[in-house]
């Protein structure tokens, strides 16, 4: 947990909020909120999917006007009427997905949207980021092409294009999800530094985690309100725990159950459900091959596979559900080789998937509910019979898997893509775990999903394997596979480097492996 400096106490807010309130046909996304933004804190926003933390920043940002309420600019009212306006201000913001030109250099990045009739001032900007890098202790690159920086790195010209433009209003959405631990503890020390020259930095972010070491202030949203704040001086009494149980309780009410404290027991002497040996998959324009990937799983246990996105986790997935072609290898299901068997034939015998991209590949948006929990039984019974589609079936069993799994739906009928994130993911951990499940690959199963959903799935994986069942989880979420699992693997450019048993330093080993070095 940081320790918050002192020297915000006494200086007025940079931004503040008082009753703003927004609101979109059929909605409220704010209500009457109150914010103080003040330098030299770091102000944690969190809240579920919908609680109102995009608009909020959509506002700070100067993309949309309050419809009641205002903003306060170092005490005087003063609407933000524009993107431009906000950066006169010093108000920049770093959205989570890149706003940068890959084909362009550094510098090229950092001199867009300066004025079309000036020359760029090279040496100007070269002065400004020496200046700028030296008091943060960054190494950047100017000639460097982003496309050739990492994620962490393009993060950091990010928040260095923000400081060249003078900001002194920080607004970084999401800014975690894809760093490796070593880039998100690079982050927290950053945020850290610059908090210290005098910035306000707004940090949003799902994880419980990251709220408690890097900020100093905690707000919480739900539902478009804002429900509660843990400020400096309580936030520095707390410890890490603590911070995260009042969070908790903020947004759900008082937990009843630890739903991290599920006993299971894993049967080290049983056969393994699961045994992958030297798996190989050719590689392609688009996509990383897998070189000699082995493991075995047991019953009852879960076995994760940690890695930067794009290291091959999605071709592991597929090779093993039988969708992507392999060119060398052997996987087993119960001690028999099911390599050579379809995706349908791999599904009858116990093996099931559930991709993380839910609505392009997972479900098929436009079907109803009711069709959507039984897409890889089509045509079998007794679901369908000679090819005719048994209704009175398909909805008396989709009714029941409503009800197990708490799919939130109008009705069987509506369809599919009209469902929240969280109630498709229940749609497809319903079809998947359902009938004959004996091993079962996630992956990425908690990506984009609000803090509630995501423990709720979290807790269905866990039953899960608690059943029985072998359980492969596939997620870019470290604090999600240590919350979990048995073991950890890493993967790195289609090759497992490295398994770690989930003692208590399996975060540092994992990390370590996750940045080239030996665990």
């Amino acid at each position: 947990m940081s320790s918050s400096s002192s020297s915000s106490v006494g200086r007025r807010d940079i931004v503040a909020l008082e009753g703003v309130t927004k609101r979109f046909p059929g909605i409220v996304a704010n209500d009457s909120i109150d914010l103080s933004i003040r330098p030299g804190e770091v102000h944690v926003l969190l809240g579920e999917n919908g609680a109102g933390k995009s608009t909020l920043i959509g506002m700070l940002s100067g993309l949309q006007q309050p419809d009641e309420g205002r903003i306060l600019v170092d005490g005087k009212p003063l609407p933000i009427t524009s993107p431009r306006h906000a950066l006169a201000l010093g108000i920049g913001t770093v959205f989570q997905h890149m706003m940068l030109v890959p084909t362009l250099t550094v510098a090229e990045n950092l001199l867009l949207g300066g004025p079309w009739w000036q020359r760029p001032k090279t040496e100007e900007l070269a002065a400004r980021v020496a200046e700028i890098t030296r008091s943060l202790g960054l190494t950047v690159k100017l000639h460097a092409k982003v496309a050739e920086l990492s994620l962490g790195e393009q993060q950091q010209v990010e928040i260095l294009r923000a400081m060249v433009r003078n900001s002194r209003l920080l607004i970084l959405d999401e800014s975690t999800s894809m760093l490796t631990p070593k880039g998100i503890d690079e982050l927290g020390a950053l945020m850290r530094r610059l908090v210290e020259q005098g910035l306000a930095i707004v940090f949003i972010t799902h994880k419980l985690k990251e709220a408690a070491a890097f900020g100093d202030r905690i707000s919480v949203l739900k539902l478009g309100r804002k429900v509660g704040e843990i400020p400096p001086e309580r936030f520095r009494a707390l410890g890490e725990q603590e911070i995260i149980s009042e969070i908790v309780e903020l947004m759900f009410g008082k937990q009843k159950d630890d739903p991290e404290a599920v006993e299971r027991a894993v049967r080290a002497d049983a056969a393994p459900l699961l045994q992958v040996t030297d798996l190989a998959v050719a590689p392609t324009d688009n996509a990383p091959g897998l070189s000699s990937i082995s493991f075995d799983i047991l019953p009852g246990e879960i076995l994760g596979i940690a890695g930067i996105d794009g290291n091959g986790q999605k071709q592991l997935a597929e090779a093993l559900a039988g969708q992507r072609a392999t060119t060398g290898g052997s996987v087993r299901l119960e001690g028999a080789a099911i390599e050579a068997l379809s995706v349908g034939e791999r599904r009858q015998r116990g093996l099931r998937y559930l991709t993380d991209d839910r609505l392009g590949e997972g479900t098929v948006g436009t079907f109803p509910v009711s069709i959507n929990f039984f897409l890889k039984q089509v045509g079998a019974a007794p679901f369908w019979r000679n090819g005719v589609e048994q209704r009175a079936e398909i909805d008396k069993r989709a009714a029941q898997l409503v009800r197990d799994y708490d799919v939130r739906t109008p009705s069987l009928k509506t369809p599919v893509a009209r469902l929240s994130g969280g109630n498709i993911q229940k749609v497809l951990l319903a079809r998947e775990l359902a009938e004959g499940a004996k091993v079962v690959i996630f992956n990425k199963p908690t990506y984009g999903l609000d803090l509630a959903n995501t423990l709720a799935s979290r807790q269905r994986i866990r039953d899960t394997a608690a059943r029985g069942l072998a359980v492969l989880l596939i997620s870019t979420d470290l604090e999600e596979l240590l919350s979990m699992c048995d073991r950890i693997a890493v993967i790195a450019n289609g090759a497992l480097v490295g398994t770690v048993e989930n003692t208590d330093d399996a975060r540092t080993k994992v990390g370590r492996l996750m940045i080239g070095l030996a665990a």
